[in-house]
């Protein structure tokens, strides 16, 4: 019971410092801290690449810095680091063809009550719940 604790804490400080990182992006750039929007912006050079850079190397420097101060929240994974990068370029050409994603809707959109990101929320998360079911039946990892 203490660990689901322990656990629960560290899930609500993460869930609060994604809210308070996507409420100062908005309130600075007046645009929805989409990951995947930004991560675009970057790659496509356009006007505001350099904080949208900024933005994503916090991103990394903090889940670094995260993984040397506390290592026992990265344990090994199943799964090899090239599936995982292929996984995840995977998924960030898909939010950038769909026009959304799971940041942008599921934490800005949702906040702001849009039904737009309801609807979107709810195809990610059924989708992931098909995924998962999917892989456990077919004895993936």
């Amino acid at each position: 019971m203490q660990f689901q604790l322990y656990q629960a804490g560290w899930s609500l400080l993460g869930g609060a410092i994604v809210g308070a990182a996507s409420v100062l992006y908005l309130a600075t750039h007046g645009r929805v801290a989409g990951i995947s929007g930004i991560v675009s912006g970057v790659l496509e050079r356009t006007p505001d690449w350099r904080p949208r850079l900024a933005f994503v190397g916090g991103l990394v420097a903090a889940g670094l810095l995260l993984a040397r101060a506390v290592p026992s929240f990265f344990g090994a994974s199943p799964v090899s680091l090239g599936l995982i990068v292929a996984a995840g370029l995977l998924v960030g050409f898909g939010t950038k063809l769909g026009n959304g994603c799971t940041s942008g809707h599921g934490v800005c959109g949702m906040s702001r009550r849009s039904p737009r990101s309801f609807a979107a929320t709810l195809t990610f998360i059924a989708t992931g719940a098909v995924t998962v079911a999917a892989m456990r039946y077919l004895g993936g990892s």
